[in-house]
Formats: C-alpha cells, structure tokens, sequence
C-alpha cells in the first residue's frame, strides 16, 4: 500500500472512532424521540449510524494491519452491511404507516444498501489482488460515504432536524426556519 492510501485510511479510522464516542453520547442525552415516529424506526436510525462509522473504523483498522489486506473486512462489513439493510426494510414494513416514513427510510436503506454493495464488490476484487489500487481508491471513497451517512443519522439524534439535501435546500429557501424531521 503506497504511504497516500495508508494516510487515507488511517485519517478515516481516527475520524471514525472520534464519530463513536461523539455518536454514544448524542444518544445519552437524547431523551426523546418524536412522536409520528416509533421506537423501532428511531432505534433503527441510530443503529445504522452506529453501524456506518464502524465500517469505516473495521474496515481501515483491519487492513492496516502489517500483512492484513483491505480485501476481507471488506467483505465481511459489507455483508453484515447488507444484512442489516434488509433487517431495517423488514422493521418498517412491520410498522404503520403514519410512522413508517418510507421515503426516508427507503433512502437510508438506499444509500446503505449502495455504499455496502460496493463495498462487497471491492472486497472481491481485494481478495483477488490486494494491490489494486483503483478497488482501494473506491473503498476510500466507500467508507468516506459511510463516515457521511453515520453523521446524517447522528445529527438527526442531536438536532431532531432532517439533515437531509431536500431538508438543506427547503431550510435555504425558507430562511431559518427550523425543519423537523420530516
């Protein structure tokens, strides 16, 4: 591994592990949940955040190991990713409506399901060739992406806020009027 992907990879471990700590204590002292969403949907959201910034920390702390490659904590986080993105589907599923959000649930699994998907992908091509650089480049950008969709989970916690683009842009658009979590 060339000394950029070693630097790469071990700024996205220490941001992911700072992220952990940051993401144990937004949800210590979260003390409520909003009422059109239930329990489950909350507690898939935090997990998912949860989940997100420990790929990123797995991933880049295993392959930094001497000798380790990126190839398998790919793979594995990647499946445990997958698996947990169909666990969140089947959990709203299961709830009312009026409290599924889907299309924000659909997103988040979305973006789960791509950034988990890919991960896989790359995690073959690793296990092949641990050398390639172009599959270590798009792990780089894939737990980056993961680092990013942990921090909209946490910030959801935190804020009580959609953190979300469309949320962003209605929030730009209407001045500083507060958008909650829609």
């Amino acid at each position: 591994m060339t000394s950029g992907f070693r630097e790469l990879f071990v700024v996205i471990a220490e941001s992911a592990g700072a992220l952990i700590g940051l993401l144990f204590v937004a949800v210590t002292v979260s003390q409520s949940r909003h009422e059109d969403r239930s329990k489950e949907i909350g507690e898939f959201r935090a997990s998912a955040s949860l989940l997100a910034f420990t790929n990123a920390l797995v991933v880049s702390l295993f392959g930094l190991v001497p000798g380790n490659g990126f190839g398998y904590p790919s793979l594995v986080m990647g499946i445990i990713g997958v698996v947990f993105a169909a666990a969140g589907v089947r959990t709203t599923l299961a709830q009312p409506v009026k409290q599924q959000r889907r299309g924000r649930q659909l997103l988040l699994i979305g973006a789960l399901l791509a950034v988990f998907g890919f991960e896989i992908d790359e995690g073959i091509r690793l296990v092949h060739n641990p050398f390639d650089r172009g599959a270590l480049g798009v792990v780089g950008d894939v737990l980056i992406a993961s680092l990013l969709i942990g921090i909209g989970r946490a910030w959801e916690l935190v804020g009580r806020s959609d953190a979300g683009l469309f949320a962003s842009v209605r929030r730009l658009f209407n001045g500083n009027a507060s958008v909650e979590g829609h």
